[in-house]
């Protein structure tokens, strides 16, 4: 099988240039090649996107973001599913969906992309991937030249909105998986081939056989940044020409004319799952005090300096079902201290904090430092749950998985594109009953409702499951929501064609130009 070669960006960067340094007499220069750096907090190991292999926990949001991959459906603006290596589909019956797809599109390894490259793609995917085998529930896939057929197991109206997510992204199964974890490699449809790929960084170099045209620009590097100082400090020194999670407070050094904002709202959520297998968040008077004495207006308006929207519920007002249509508990800390009280904590020796058969209440925050978000948000808790007589115990750390598989936290508080395929199901399959459950979170009417969302296909009927289910998670005390996202890429001036997008994981792609 053909492949495409790769070579070291160094020599890529050397082609046309004489011994002598310069084009030959009566010759014309080649134009000169364009790099784009890259940096970004969101792209690592304590992501869970390190690597490009999408079929690997996050790392499809990785692949996609690049521009290595792209999936048989993307996302409109209203984030509304539309063709993108596919052409067209069409429900025979509530089981069977028929996919047309792209003709002309190749792989980076030169292989042609048809039904049957997808066949064995999607194969792998429900074959390693944690989440998309009970989303996609493929019973079976039959393909013929360029059109694809996926039979379920039972109704899935969803299964159009999922091949939208990153872990569809398609990719060459004959050229496999080139390297492991944080190192994985794939052979992509997209605008970028990957040269090199470490947990923190990713060399990229244009895709000469790219279906939808040849890049204008001709070597892409993504730096991962877990500190929002040095991001900061890349960007304005030009060691980088683009960036993506600084943190609020320094959006006001880019406005001005060297620099291009673009930022939109989105359904990134950050929001905290307690830990119901901890002695302490069994009793959900606890659980629910915690709630009222985190004051979300202050942390978006000040914290956040306003990029940040207070959350009632998993998704934004910009969804049918979001927070307006669900009630939650409001910052309320007289009622927190006393249903403290009512808890049987007390603070006995005067030190600010309650306490009970001489123990002081400690809660453990789990969190983690990639999301610039998430340790403020612990500060700012440790502050207001101070008020309330609540010890806060941080551990903000890269290796927070570790910890919130092995239940060692009583509150984890994370952040997740609750909508990422612009339906509610996600969040609940992903977070509430699937594989990110690390609280043990169970309750028999949420699974049935969450059943019942997975089989139904009216809209309407959709989006009323969706308000029950919230409502039924907040009833619990289960969750809370503390924010959505406002986010932002900030480029050079002379830098276009990237751009936030609600959806929160298209960045390069064959549109990027500099000049």
């Amino acid at each position: 099988m053909e492949r495409m070669k790769h070579f070291p960006l160094t020599l890529i960067l050397a082609v046309g240039l004489t011994a002598c340094g310069g084009p030959s007499a009566g010759t014309t220069a080649a134009p000169a090649e364009t790099t784009f750096v890259y940096g970004t907090t969101g792209y690592g190991e304590s992501m869970g996107d390190a690597g490009l292999d999408p079929h690997d926990n996050y790392s499809g949001w990785s692949a996609l973001r690049y521009g290595v991959g792209e999936t048989l459906f993307r996302y409109s603006d209203a984030m509304e599913p539309e063709p993108w290596l596919a052409t067209a589909y069409t429900y025979l019956d509530d089981t069977t969906v028929q996919i047309t797809l792209r003709d002309g599109v190749r792989f980076s390894s030169g292989r042609a992309m048809d039904a049957q490259a997808v066949k064995e793609c999607l194969e792998d995917l429900v074959g390693r991937h944690d989440r998309a085998p009970s989303d996609l529930d493929i019973a079976s896939i039959d393909a013929d030249g360029l059109t694809l057929t996926i039979h379920t197991n039972a109704p899935c109206p969803a299964l159009i909105h999922y091949l939208g997510d990153p872990y569809g992204a398609i990719i060459d199964m004959d050229y496999g998986i080139q390297g492991e974890g944080g190192s994985a490699n794939v052979a992509g449809t997209g605008p970028y081939v990957a040269t090199s790929v470490s947990p923190t960084e990713i060399q990229l170099e244009k895709n000469e056989g790219y279906w939808g045209g040849v890049p204008s620009v001709d070597h892409v590097v993504v730096r991962s940044f877990e500190d929002a100082s040095a991001l900061t400090a890349a960007l304005q020194n030009g060691d980088i020409q683009g960036a993506y999670g600084l943190q609020y407070d320094n959006y006001s050094l880019f406005e001005n004319d060297a620099y291009r904002i673009s930022s939109t709202a989105t359904s990134r959520c950050f929001f905290g799952q307690f830990n119901f297998d901890s002695p302490l968040m069994g009793d959900a008077r606890i659980r629910r005090a915690v709630e009222m004495g985190i004051d979300k207006e202050r942390f978006c308006s000040v914290i956040m300096e306003g990029r940040g929207v207070p959350a009632s519920a998993a998704f934004p007002d910009g969804f049918s079902y979001g927070n307006s249509a669900v009630s939650t508990v409001s910052y309320d800390p007289e009622g927190a201290k006393a249903l403290l009280t009512e808890a049987g904590w007390t603070d006995t020796d005067g030190d600010g904090y309650v306490d009970k058969d001489g123990r002081k209440l400690t809660i453990r925050w789990l969190t983690y430092p990639t999301r610039l978000e998430q340790p403020k948000l612990a500060e700012h808790a440790q502050s207001t749950l101070k008020d309330i007589g609540i010890d806060v115990d941080v551990n903000d750390t890269t290796d927070h998985r570790t910890y919130a598989a092995a239940g060692d936290f009583d509150v984890y508080v994370s952040s997740t594109t609750t909508a990422p395929t612009g339906d509610p199901e996600y969040f609940f399959t992903s977070t509430v009953t699937g594989a990110k459950n690390y609280g043990h979170y169970q309750n028999d009417t949420v699974t049935a409702l969450v059943d019942q969302l997975h089989r139904t296909f009216a809209p309407e009927e959709r989006a009323d499951l969706a308000v029950r289910l919230q409502q039924q998670i907040l009833d619990d005390d289960a969750f809370f929501f503390v924010s959505h996202l406002n986010m932002g890429i900030v480029t050079a001036s002379n830098v276009s064609g990237i751009d936030a997008h609600p959806c929160d994981y298209y960045e390069i792609s064959g549109a990027l130009k500099i000049g």
